[in-house]
């Protein structure tokens, strides 16, 4: 690794199945990476953006030295707006024609997927529809089953959303798409009849290394979610279980994170 690798940003419009994805891309202006180096996909929780993530991704690709892939889904940030209802089969459509068209668009072939929450939930998706090209993936906060403590955080955040100004704050990064956004995710885990979804089924058929990085006071989720994924995957597994932390690890443990993804991808790189 070189983490002395300089790094320019570009943002880019990419139509993906009629939707405008608004993406970034981070690249090593002297790449020292020889050969089919793997790109680092970023994938966004069910209310965030690429403005979101904060300075992580870049940091991470220049811990590890490789390029990046930020993106807005459709429905969020600058990205089209979505006017169909939604269903939890949008991690399907996600993962197998949303972020694969984005990824054969930009010819990534190698996809590292470091997803959060939902975004987790899509990176898993998709490295069961795609096990022999997905390189690794870092499953921050993902959702693998219903829980309990997953609807009450989102009943709970409903109310926060009605009564405070959390509606202004996720508008400088949706504008006027917030209300949508907003309810996309809350009614789609609310809805009724949802109580017997699950993904362990698509978990068996991931063979790539899995990183698992879970809050242990993540109001969404409890350990099962974790414990659901690294016995289910067929690759090799890693958990990186952080005392006193919540739902976005990434940036309330930002040094544990980094530490332990960077050290995951340069072992990769190494062996490949």
């Amino acid at each position: 690794m070189n983490a002395e690798n300089t790094f320019i940003e570009r943002a880019l419009t990419i139509p993906v199945e009629g939707s405008d994805l608004h993406v970034k891309l981070l690249s090593q202006v002297d790449a020292s990476t020889e050969g089919d180096c793997p790109v680092i996909v970023f994938l966004h929780e069910a209310l965030g953006s690429v403005g979101q993530w904060k300075s992580f991704p870049w940091e991470l690709c220049r811990a590890t030295g490789c390029d990046g892939v930020v993106y807005d889904r459709r429905g969020h940030g600058q990205s089209s707006a979505v006017r169909e209802p939604r269903d939890l089969d949008f991690y399907r459509s996600e993962a197998e024609v949303y972020l694969r068209g984005l990824l054969d668009e930009l010819n990534v072939r190698r996809p590292i997927l470091f997803g959060h929450s939902d975004g987790a939930t899509i990176a898993l998706k998709y490295a069961s529809s795609f096990p022999e090209e997905t390189v690794a993936v870092v499953s921050e906060a993902a959702h693998v089953i219903i829980e309990e403590i997953t609807l009450e955080g989102i009943r709970e955040a409903k109310q926060i959303y009605a009564t405070t100004d959390l509606g202004t704050k996720l508008a400088r990064y949706h504008g006027d798409k917030t209300d949508a956004v907003f309810r996309a995710w809350a009614d789609t885990w609310l809805a009724p009849g949802l109580a017997k979804w699950n993904m362990l089924d698509d978990l068996r058929k991931i063979t790539c290394p899995v990183l698992v990085v879970q809050g242990e006071d993540d109001q969404y989720g409890s350990r099962l979610q974790v414990d659901s994924i690294t016995n289910h995957v067929s690759g090799e597994s890693e958990l990186l279980w952080i005392e006193g932390c919540g739902h976005v690890p990434h940036l309330q443990a930002r040094g544990r994170v980094l530490e332990s993804t960077t050290a995951l991808i340069s072992a990769l790189l190494r062996n490949s």
